[in-house]
């Protein structure tokens, strides 16, 4: 855990803050990924094209496409018939009462598209529990149970439901990889999941004001375990938080996480992607 008291975090957040507003307009050129982005969504629709575009001109040049419900997981895999993209395929916590035998089915049929890199997003979410916890927690496990047999990662979601995640994935590991997407717990969750051998994405949430802990946790969190996402259309970062998010900033994520942990931007964006890679499959 770092040592570095509220006080100096706060006052170095404000000083990355004021350069992320400095210099946004600057542009990109070191190789970052999105690890995490909901490309297929209908936020989208009217200028997915120009999405694109922007994201590579900012620099993201290679995307996660994450699939979260039987009526995306194609679009997804579409979207990630590119070499410089990959996508998932799993049940979101908030669709959970939806699990059955079909969506089963229909969920290993998806797991057989050649640009899958992931089981995902799957998890538990207590915050909005749209689903009733027992059934989240039935899902979570089949369908960590289907990541294991197809020898896949996970995409994990974790919502104020830490100790049932932890639980739920220790029995599958150290035999399966996977991530934590979207880190939204402190410095003393992030150990643990470490501990278990995962991965930590941070998304836009990092550069909130109201985030030392996740700061925090980014601070302890490893290189060689650390991906940035952008989750998008959600979670913008500073300065366009309130906005549509879309991939282009994760290299504005990614540029603040390097600044935080002392390090250049093209050597985060270098390990960051190289991490990416090799969990989600680009060799």
């Amino acid at each position: 855990m770092s040592d570095r008291p509220p006080s100096t975090l706060n006052s170095q957040l404000s000083t990355l803050n004021s350069q992320l507003t400095t210099h946004d307009s600057q542009p990109l050129t070191v190789p970052w990924t999105d690890s995490h982005c909901h490309l297929a969504m209908s936020d989208f629709d009217g200028d997915r094209a120009q999405t694109e575009a922007r994201a590579e001109e900012a620099g993201v040049f290679r995307m996660v496409v994450v699939g979260t419900t039987p009526e995306d997981w194609a679009p997804a895999a579409a979207l990630a018939r590119l070499p410089s993209r990959r996508c998932t395929a799993g049940l979101h916590p908030h669709e959970a009462a939806r699990w059955d035998e079909a969506c089963r089915r229909g969920l290993r049929l998806a797991l057989a598209e050649q640009a899958i890199g992931a089981v995902g997003e799957i998890g538990l979410d207590y915050h909005y529990d749209l689903s009733p916890r027992d059934i989240q927690r039935k899902v979570f496990e089949a369908q960590l149970g289907l990541a294991a047999e197809l020898a896949l990662p996970v995409v994990v979601h974790s919502r104020e439901a830490f100790t049932d995640t932890v639980d739920l994935l220790a029995a599958f590991l150290p035999g399966l990889k996977g991530v934590i997407h979207c880190f939204t717990y402190g410095p003393a969750e992030a150990e643990t999941f470490l501990e278990l051998g995962l991965h930590l994405s941070y998304s836009g949430i990092v550069t909130f004001p109201k985030a030392p802990l996740i700061r925090e946790a980014a601070l302890l969190t490893p290189w060689d375990r650390l991906l940035v996402e952008t989750d998008a259309p959600y979670l913008a970062p500073v300065p366009h938080r309130g906005k549509r998010c879309e991939p282009a900033h994760a290299a504005i994520t990614g540029r603040f996480v390097a600044s935080l942990k002392g390090a250049e931007e093209e050597e985060a964006a270098r390990r960051t992607s190289a991490n990416a890679a090799q969990l989600f499959g680009w060799g």
